[in-house]
C-alpha cells in the first residue's frame, strides 16, 4: 500500500468509525427514549418502564424521540471540538511544553523534526517535550498543516540523533498518512460513548426499583412483555460494554497502523536499524509513561502503561494492548534492513 492508497485509506476509516459509533448513539439514545421517554412515533400500544413498575402506555406516548437526537448531538458536538481543540487538549493533558533552542537536545530533536518533515515532504510539525523520564513519543493533529510531534524527556537524553531520526520518523508517518484525524476523531467519539453510557447506567440505578417488580409483572403480559424485558436486558449489557468495545476497535486500528508507521519509518530515513535500535531501548524502558493518560494510550509509539505489556501473549493480550508486540515490530524492521542490505549488495 502506498503513501496515497494509505491516505485514502484512512479517510475511508475515518467515515467507517463514524457511522459505526453513530450506530452506538443511536441503540443507546433509542433504549432511552423507548424505556424511559416512552418514545412511540406509531402511538401503538407500547411496554415502558416508570418509578410505579411496567405498564402498557397508549397514545400518551412521546412522539419525539429526545434521547437520541441529545446522543447524536452530543457525539457531534464531541467530534467537532475534536477538530478543532483535539491537538491542544491532548498536549495539555500531557503537561507538553514547547521545545526550545536553547537547550542543545531540544535544538537536536528540532532540527531532526524539521530534517524528517522535509524529506517526508509535509510541513515540520510543532515540537513538544513531555516531562516524564520515561521514553515514549506521539503525533496529534488533524491535518499535516497543523500537527505536532511530543517526545518525552526521557527519550530526548537517551537517544542518538540517528535513533531520534527513526522514531520522529515514525510519527512523521502518522501525520503523513492522517492516522492523526483518524485516531483523534476516535477519541472524541469513545469519550462520547462513555457519557452517555455513564448517563443512561446512573439513570438505570437510579430506577432499578421498577426494574424488581416488572420481573413479576411481565407474567401477566404474555410473549410481548418478554420479548420486551429480553430487549431491555440486551440494551442494558450494551450500556456496560458500550465504553469498552469502543476501546477495543479503537485498540484494533492503532495496532494495524503502528507497523504501516514502522514500514514508513525506515523508507525515510533509509535506516531501518535505527527504529529498531530505538525500539530495544523504548523496549528496555519498562516503567510506564506517567504523563501519558489512557486516553492517549494509542497514538503513542509504545504502550504508556508500561512496554513490558506488549511482550504478553494469547487472545486477550492481543484484544487489549495498545500496541503490536515490540518484538514483532523489531522483527519486521529487521527483515526490512536484511533486504535493504542484499538489494545495496546487488547493487
Amino acid at each position: 500500500m502506498n503513501i496515497y492508497e494509505q491516505q485514502a485509506n484512512n479517510r475511508r476509516m475515518t467515515w467507517v468509525i463514524m457511522l459505526v459509533f453513530v450506530v452506538f448513539f443511536l441503540f443507546l439514545g433509542l433504549g432511552f427514549d423507548y424505556f424511559y421517554l416512552s418514545f412511540n412515533p406509531a402511538k401503538s400500544p407500547q411496554y415502558v418502564w416508570n418509578n410505579a413498575g411496567y405498564y402498557e402506555a397508549a397514545a400518551s406516548s412521546q412522539s419525539v424521540p429526545f434521547g437520541t437526537i441529545m446522543a447524536l448531538l452530543l457525539g457531534f458536538g464531541m467530534v467537532v471540538n475534536s477538530l478543532f481543540n483535539g491537538a491542544a487538549m491532548v498536549l495539555r493533558s500531557t503537561m507538553a511544553r514547547r521545545a526550545v533552542s536553547t537547550n542543545s537536545k531540544e535544538q537536536q530533536f528540532l532540527n531532526v523534526a524539521a530534517e524528517m518533515a522535509l524529506a517526508a515532504g509535509i510541513p515540520a510539525p510543532t515540537a513538544y517535550i513531555v516531562p516524564d523520564p520515561d521514553l515514549n513519543a506521539f503525533a496529534t493533529g488533524i491535518s499535516p498543516s497543523n500537527s505536532a510531534i511530543a517526545v518525552t524527556e526521557g527519550l530526548l537524553n537517551t537517544l542518538n540523533r540517528e535513533e531520534l531520526q527513526g522514531v520522529v520518523a515514525h510519527e512523521m508517518s502518522h501525520i503523513k498518512n492522517y492516522d492523526i484525524r483518524l485516531m483523534t476523531v476516535t477519541a472524541a467519539l469513545i469519550g462520547a460513548v462513555c457519557l452517555i453510557s455513564d448517563f443512561a447506567g446512573r439513570l438505570t440505578r437510579f430506577r432499578s426499583s421498577g426494574a424488581s417488580r416488572a420481573s413479576s409483572g411481565d407474567k401477566s403480559k404474555g410473549g410481548g412483555g418478554a420479548a420486551i424485558l429480553l430487549i431491555y436486558a440486551v440494551w442494558l449489557i450494551f450500556i456496560i460494554l458500550a465504553p469498552f468495545l469502543s476501546r477495543l476497535l479503537a485498540l484494533a486500528i492503532s495496532r494495524q497502523r503502528e507497523y504501516l508507521a514502522d514500514a514508513s519509518s525506515a523508507e525515510i530515513t533509509r535506516n531501518p536499524l535505527a527504529l529498531i535500535s530505538a525500539l530495544e531501548k523504548i523496549r528496555n524502558a519498562v516503567m510506564p509513561t506517567a504523563a501519558i493518560n489512557n486516553g492517549v494510550a494509542h497514538m503513542c509509539i509504545a504502550d504508556p502503561r508500561g512496554s513490558l505489556i506488549e511482550e504478553k501473549s494469547g487472545f486477550a493480550a492481543d484484544l487489549l494492548a495498545t500496541h503490536p508486540p515490540m518484538e514483532k515490530r523489531i522483527l519486521a524492521l529487521k527483515v526490512m534492513a536484511y533486504q535493504n542490505s542484499r538489494v545495496e549488495g546487488r547493487g
